[in-house]
């Protein structure tokens, strides 16, 4: 198996009919997905199994013999797919000389500082969220300033139930 120096996080949608990994990044989660390789053995096995189901006999022992050369091929087959990926896919993802996390280039990484996005933010989205903080924060501000109660008397016990229909009573007298 490839040694996946840039992420430990990959998934691998390999099936019968070819070889595809998806690579995730450990700090945004985005998923990068490699070029799909068909496994020559797999479709030969597959039309041999549809010409077995169809016709038996020669066609079932070939359609077995297929399958069983398929197995012996799988291991190597689905590691120089892999290794295939992992080339593929691998100048997406970049290397902190900080604290020495690989993460990916397009969407973690900050190129005007040359590091990760966990040691050194981007400034432009760090100001959206500062702002955006601000704007909650004062709305919050402003909602508490208004009386919602009117006239309301909160002495006064209010039943939420009228007692005899069991209609709500919206605070009012019933």
């Amino acid at each position: 198996m490839p040694n996946i120096r840039f992420t430990s996080n990959y998934t691998d949608l390999s099936s019968q009919r070819g070889y595809q990994f998806q690579f995730f990044c450990n700090k945004c989660g985005n998923g990068y997905m490699s070029t799909f390789q068909a496994n020559k053995l797999g479709t030969a096995a597959a039309a041999a199994n549809a010409s077995a189901s169809l016709l038996g006999g020669i066609f079932g022992r070939a359609a077995q013999s297929a399958q069983a050369l398929q197995t012996m091929a799988a291991g190597p087959g689905h590691d120089a797919a892999l290794d295939a990926a992992v080339k593929e896919i691998s100048p997406l993802f970049k290397r902190c000389t900080r604290c020495g996390s690989w993460v990916c280039g397009p969407v973690s990484w900050n190129d005007k500082a040359g590091l990760c996005e966990n040691c050194a933010p981007d400034l432009d989205e760090e100001i959206a969220a500062a702002q955006a903080g601000a704007a909650r924060d004062q709305a919050v501000q402003k909602a508490r300033e208004v009386d919602y109660l009117g006239q309301r008397n909160l002495a006064q016990a209010a039943p939420v139930l009228c007692p005899k229909c069991g209609a709500k009573t919206q605070g009012g007298k019933f």
